[in-house]
């Protein structure tokens, strides 16, 4: 049976635009003042510090991190270090009232309706963990993060990776074959398929379906009975 399911973010569960429209808009506005506002907190320090690491360049100056991470972010870099210092953005721009995430209307009632059935929900995405409790803590539908009780970044992995789902599937106590994972992006799919794990693809906005994974326009069309998943 389907005992885990573990959703991507960015055209999964909320539109691509809100994220790169929004959010990277607003962090990249804001970094280089956050960061000489928050410059010597830990927090911060550890960031920039992870940034030089991964650029392998150790003596790199703050300013030269901050240049770096803009160029990251125009380049879609899915940086760790990057990630970190836009969760830590978003925070405060959330926690302001600036913006609200969006999530498809379709999300919230399929969400709890797996959790009432006993099914534990987790999240793998690109974003840091705080970026994701964020995002589903501030919706347009309200606060859906204590549906989840799993929650995984590129601190576990690539999400191209076929370890990283079988990592999720370690530290979720359950057999990738028990775990469902959905995504609108074909190299995940074929790395969970590759881990053992089930899948469906979300062709949200008008995308094409995918030709060798399951394929779903909204989460009401995923239909879990027993260990068998369908897409109406």
């Amino acid at each position: 049976m389907v005992r885990r399911i573990v959703t991507d973010i960015e055209g999964t569960t909320t539109s691509i635009a809100f994220v790169t429209d929004t959010l990277f808009v607003h962090a990249r506005r804001a970094l280089p003042a956050f960061v000489r506002t928050h410059l010597g907190e830990a927090r911060v320090t550890s960031a920039l510090d992870a940034a030089r690491a991964e650029a392998g360049q150790p003596d790199l100056s703050d300013e030269a991190v901050v240049a770096l991470w803009l160029r990251w972010i125009d380049e879609d870099r899915k940086a760790t270090s990057l990630k970190a210092i836009q969760g830590m953005i978003w925070e405060e721009g959330y926690h302001a009232g600036a913006y609200r995430s969006h999530v498809y209307p379709d999300v919230p009632g399929a969400l709890a309706r797996w959790k009432a059935r006993g099914i534990g929900l987790s999240v793998f995405s690109s974003g840091s963990v705080l970026a994701q409790r964020l995002l589903f803590g501030h919706t347009i539908e309200g606060d859906l993060s204590g549906l989840f009780d799993g929650w995984f970044d590129t601190t576990t992995g690539k999400k191209a990776d076929p370890a990283s789902y079988a990592r999720i599937a370690a530290a979720l106590d359950a057999p990738p074959h028990e775990v469902l994972f959905l995504s609108d992006v074909k190299a995940e799919l074929d790395a969970a398929r590759a881990a053992g794990l089930l899948r469906v693809g979300l062709a949200r906005d008008g995308a094409s379906p995918f030709a060798d994974h399951p394929t779903a326009r909204s989460f009401d069309d995923i239909v879990i009975e027993g260990d068998a998943v369908l897409v109406r």
